[in-house]
């Protein structure tokens, strides 16, 4: 496999493949600052290059993961389907609904697999809680409630092309969301900029509330924030009529400092250290279907799912009201519609 993009979570995505997961052998790095790629492919013992079309020409490279900024996700997912790669891409597909809706169909057609980087699908934690739900442990779900927090807010910068709060931040969640309940029928979402003026002055926020209504009639909460303070926190409650599911371990160690009158417990700082286990499975399992050749396990429909949910939430935010979706099944996928 190859990798394009070195940013902090493609540096991270290297490493696993060069020596967390066993079953992938990392050939190449990409990057187009030259001094990123040269000291990434240096220091991983693996050749480095400034162009794509290194990795894309490349015979002995049977994948490649994309972890370059998202307005490149798309076109890049088309050129590696070309060059009959198989493809691993970080979230979201594009930053609007049609570059996804071109791509995702061209990696089909191009016959190879196309999985994206929803990790949280493959922590264990979350991963065994959902096998019971789903074998009906839980009984009838009543409620979902999820939090998405982080410790402190990325630069201005990254804010004005991120695509705004929910398809950065609460994305994540809508793809847990339908994952462990079900389809959603509908979105409310609350916004608010509060740790700083720079978020409304660049059009966007920094802590949501978003509530859902799902197809079954279990109602859903997700609460995100970009600052804070504690720690990182990504923790999940499902409520049914047999029993609850709470996973939300945000330790570095099972150690608790006891003086008189409190107790202290560390919290991890962001989302590598929460997740280091996922994000190497996810990894495995997307060699895993390309070593066999079976379906991937989250698909571009996923993420254009997941995608639509977060428009939904960001019209509701805007226009201050509820917003219906449809959902229908399209050659086997699910397609979201706003209603």
């Amino acid at each position: 496999m190859g990798i394009a993009g070195l940013g902090r979570l493609g540096q991270f995505h290297a490493e696993n493949m060069a020596g967390r997961a066993p079953s992938i052998e990392l050939v190449r790095v990409v990057d187009p600052i030259e001094d990123v790629a040269r000291s990434t492919g240096e220091r991983l013992g693996v050749q480095w290059s400034t162009a794509y079309d290194d990795v894309l020409n490349d015979s002995s490279i049977e994948a490649v993961v994309i972890a370059s900024p998202t307005p490149y996700h798309a076109p890049m997912i088309e050129q590696a389907a070309a060059a009959g790669k198989h493809i691993f891409c970080e979230k979201p597909v594009s930053l609007a609904r049609e570059p996804a809706e071109r791509a995702i169909p061209t990696a089909r057609a191009a016959g190879v697999k196309l999985q994206i980087g929803f990790h949280r699908r493959f922590d264990p934690d979350w991963a065994a809680a959902t096998s019971r739900i789903k074998a009906g442990e839980l009984g009838d779900v009543y409620l979902f409630r999820t939090s998405l927090r982080d410790m402190r807010p990325p630069s201005i910068d990254y804010i004005k092309t991120s695509g705004g709060f929910f398809l950065d931040v609460t994305v994540h969640d809508f793809d847990t969301a339908r994952w462990m309940i079900g389809e959603i029928d509908e979105v409310s979402a609350f916004g608010a900029a509060l740790s700083d003026p720079a978020f409304a002055t660049v059009g966007d926020i920094d802590n949501a509330v978003v509530v859902l209504r799902f197809a079954s009639g279990a109602l859903g909460v997700i609460d995100n924030s970009r600052a804070a303070g504690y720690g990182y926190e990504c923790s999940t409650e499902v409520m049914g009529s047999r029993a609850t599911a709470r996973i939300g371990y945000h330790r570095r160690v099972n150690v608790e400092w006891l003086t008189p009158g409190a107790a202290t417990v560390d919290y991890v700082a962001n989302f590598i250290e929460r997740y280091p286990r996922a994000y190497v499975l996810e990894l495995e399992d997307f060699a895993a279907a390309v070593r066999t050749d079976r379906p991937v396990a989250v698909t571009g429909e996923d993420a254009l799912a997941a995608f639509m949910l977060c428009q939904a939430a960001e019209r509701s935010f805007r226009q201050a009201g509820p917003v219906k979706l449809r959902h229908t099944k399209r050659d086997g996928h699910v397609v979201y519609e706003t209603a």
